[in-house]
């Protein structure tokens, strides 16, 4: 049974499932002596309701019929409130406060569970058993609470790892048009925190049932799915669901995170969620800014991405990975360039480069991680400095050899050495090295020189067998493994 099944047979009988519970829960609310009101209003998913008296903006409401909601907004007599449910909510329904601020359930039973942004189950595991809260909106660390990140976080994809090093704790944005390979690298990236300890969680905003199934058989069949975390809002829920979903899974990543754990939270994708925030303001009659957007977009995203980095008291990260759509390529619309400004880094992937098969499509020229070079050794550096002065000389010789037939022998060997590096770069969604052979392969290469044509086949695989028990401390052993490999797979030496 695929996941879109389970969310439609889930969607038909969650009703039956909480009535009991949820009525009992909303009377002893009343009881309790919690304001209460009544809908009044209805357009779409957002809801009048009169009443409520001293209730503020962004407190949890809960209807007689079950649903939940979310203060969006107060005047002097009403408030309106966001359906955080799929099922509309008819006039007269009865609603009372829940909690004076969003909270989500959070805890150790969501590992390894597919979950809706209001922590209810999508998977066939049973119920998510959760005795802890936490808040939607929670502050981010202060500087005196934080750290220098310090350790690299490995993706098995060696474009990234080689040229863009990822940092346990920092915030990289991931940039692309539709169908460029984003998702795919953000599921490598999961899939290579295997055995490492480290929990992935995946927010997945407005997302299509085939993309959900795609991620979640991924990280079935690799066996990722027991050290991840999915939290999907699809295209059919609640519109409200998809705003708070980043925020849900920021707050069951900080749980774990303050709870002594290494967390990686990726956000699929963050255009989706800007455009679901700009129909709840624009009909909410906020006042729209650039691009109708609001104007505290920014600062929904600043505030939900800020909250990653590195614990002084015990040493723990959050990593953020929110991902980004550009369409036609273009990285200077207003989303793209806001969300560069918060990060510390971006990884572009393009489709002129998809188009050329060069997979993944990462974009060397635009890309950057502006943190990434404090965890590289002196010697990934130097590899790094030559890989971008060698793919810069390719491109200059691509242009020249445009011009005529005959090109000199110096640039023969630039868009030979180009080639064979995208050769090694070049790697399917299912084949993950680690960094010793990343680095192994792109020495052999560089040494090259671009003097000789390599079996690009037979040197990964030769790699495969020789890295094993090797480490980047041991500097020797590689050199001497690198010398070995070079003649091994030379199929011609050139001129």
């Amino acid at each position: 049974m695929t996941l879109a099944t389970r969310n439609v047979c889930w969607k038909t009988r969650r009703n039956c499932q909480r009535s009991l519970p949820v009525r009992s829960e909303f009377q002893k609310l009343v009881a309790a002596g919690n304001p209460t009101g009544e809908v009044v209003g209805l357009d779409r998913f957002l809801l009048t309701v009169k009443g409520l008296d001293g209730i503020a903006v962004g407190a949890m409401v809960l209807f007689e019929s079950g649903q939940r909601g979310m203060v969006r907004d107060v005047n002097a007599e009403t408030a309106l409130v966001l359906n955080l449910e799929a099922e509309t909510t008819p006039l007269g329904t009865l609603a009372v406060l829940q909690d004076n601020i969003p909270t989500t359930r959070v805890g150790e039973g969501l590992i390894g569970r597919i979950v809706t942004p209001l922590c209810r189950p999508l998977d066939d595991k049973g119920t998510v058993r959760l005795d802890d809260t936490r808040p939607l909106f929670y502050e981010a660390p202060s500087i005196m609470e934080r750290t220098m990140l310090s350790e690299q976080l490995p993706s098995g994809v060696t474009a990234v790892d080689a040229l863009f090093p990822i940092v346990l704790g920092q915030r990289i944005a991931i940039l692309g048009d539709t169908k460029a390979g984003k998702s795919t690298f953000l599921g490598q990236l999961g899939v290579n925190q295997i055995d490492t300890g480290r929990i992935v969680v995946y927010v997945l905003i407005g997302k299509r049932r085939v993309e959900i199934d795609r991620l979640v058989a991924t990280l079935n069949q690799t066996g990722a799915i027991k050290h991840s975390i999915v939290v999907v809002a699809n295209i059919f829920d609640s519109i409200a669901q998809s705003y708070i979903a980043p925020y849900v899974g920021c707050a069951i990543a900080e749980h774990l995170w303050y709870g002594g754990r290494d967390v990686i939270v990726v956000y699929d994708d963050l255009t989706s969620h800007a455009k679901v925030y700009r129909e709840i303001s624009l009909l909410s009659e906020a006042n729209p800014g650039r691009d109708s957007y609001p104007g505290d977009m920014f600062y929904a995203h600043s505030s939900l991405l800020e909250r990653a980095g590195k614990l002084a008291s015990s040493g723990k990260t959050l990593t953020a990975l929110p991902a980004l759509v550009t369409p036609g390529d273009d990285i200077t619309a207003y989303l793209p360039t806001s969300i560069m400004s918060i990060t510390d880094g971006q990884i572009i992937f393009d489709l002129a480069t998809f188009r050329q098969n060069i997979r993944p499509a990462v974009n060397t020229g635009l890309s950057v991680s502006r943190v990434g070079g404090r965890v590289q050794t002196k010697r990934q550096k130097e590899i790094a400095g030559g890989l971008f002065k060698s793919l810069v000389a390719y491109r200059q010789a691509q242009e020249f050899s445009h011009f005529g037939s005959e090109v000199a022998p110096d640039t023969e060997r630039s868009l030979r050495l180009g080639r064979l590096i995208y050769d090694a770069l070049r790697q399917p969604p299912a084949e993950l090295y680690s960094l010793i052979e990343q680095q192994i392969l792109l020495e052999v290469v560089l040494k090259s020189g671009g003097s000789r044509t390599l079996d690009m086949v037979k040197l990964k695989k030769s790699i495969r067998e020789t890295a094993a028990g090797l480490t980047i401390a041991d500097e020797d052993q590689v050199q001497g493994t690198v010398a070995g490999l070079l003649e091994q797979s030379t199929i011609e030496v050139l001129v």
